[in-house]
């Protein structure tokens, strides 16, 4: 049996991409399956303290309002071993890998300083997935030279201290059908951080839906062939993909306009169920609250002796 690890960060609300490409595949993936709430990770860069904390109920609750009721559910900041291991690995990783990071040179362009948390957060995610052992990581294209990192660090630690980590093998994540881009700026991902306006986040209301959408981003073509997939038209190719993955069918549709009230249609048809299962989970936080913590004992309990080899191997 292949084990299966993915965390999520608290960093705003879950998007339809992120229930399409993350939680949709996830709820098929459940046995020996480690899901958290990376609420360590949302603290690299500016953050509220309350929106922390709601983001995260609210992720945790997700989780459970997609049917993830058999895989083991935890916040990570309730796993000590995650910060303990980041700092081995820290001792482990030099500032030349960290300083190639992508996300490090994106999130501090432009900027005079940046958290330092943000610059040794590779060491994280690395201690994230070190800690369980996985045999493969699912991962998408902007978190490839992380994982390829941690790959680095657990080989090198190997070398260096003695066969401590499993090498996990990468793995590209869900395929580009449950990619969705932004419908205001449709070359770039749909984020749980970013505009508001162009991202369908999973609590938005049939309503609100309705209204993003019909705001999306087209072009100016006409005629019988303008609604089609086309790299030119990214914009008309986002909700044609947005259609399909939520199961509805372009058949027939000629116009824009068609094509953003079958688009809103199958979308609120999608969500509904979730909608709806939310709202009876978000009534009883206890029960939500119990899950994490049994999740958080588990984790406890698998990641102990890891860490504990790792301290032993280095030395402390």
């Amino acid at each position: 049996m292949t084990r299966t690890l993915s965390l999520l960060t608290p960093s705003g609300r879950l998007t339809l991409g992120s229930y399409l490409g993350a939680l949709l595949p996830m709820s098929h993936r459940q046995d020996d399956a480690f899901y958290g709430v990376a609420d360590l990770h949302a603290m690299t860069t500016d953050h509220d303290p309350r929106l922390l904390r709601a983001y995260t109920d609210e992720i945790a609750t997700l989780f459970l309002a997609a049917g993830l009721d058999r895989a083991t559910l935890f916040r990570q900041s309730r796993v000590p071993a995650h910060a303990q291991l980041a700092y081995l690995l820290e001792c482990t990783a030099s500032t030349g890998e960290l300083n190639r990071m992508i996300q490090f040179k994106e999130k501090g362009r432009g900027v005079d300083s940046t958290r330092v948390s943000l610059y040794t957060y590779p060491a994280l995610m690395a201690a994230d997935i070190l800690l369980y052992r996985p045999a493969q990581v699912p991962v998408g294209a902007d978190q490839r030279q992380h994982v390829e990192l941690t790959r680095d660090l657990a080989l090198r630690f190997n070398r260096r201290y003695g066969e401590v980590f499993t090498v996990p093998e990468v793995v590209t994540a869900a395929d580009g059908s449950a990619r969705v881009m932004d419908l205001l700026h449709p070359t770039r991902k749909m984020s749980k951080s970013a505009d508001a306006a162009g991202s369908v986040y999973l609590l938005d209301p049939p309503d609100v839906v309705r209204r993003k959408v019909a705001r999306a981003v087209t072009d100016s073509e006409t005629g019988p062939g303008a609604v089609r997939t086309d790299a030119a038209k990214p914009g008309v190719t986002n909700l044609l993909a947005i259609l399909a993955a939520c199961g509805g069918s372009a058949d027939g549709i000629t116009t824009y306009g068609a094509l953003k009230r079958a688009v809103t249609d199958a979308v609120v048809a999608e969500l509904e169920p979730l909608r709806k299962r939310y709202a009876e989970l978000a009534a009883d936080p206890a029960y939500v609250t119990a899950v994490l913590e049994r999740g958080a004992e588990r984790c406890r309990e698998v990641t102990a002796p890891v860490l504990a080899a790792a301290q032993a191997a280095i030395g402390i």
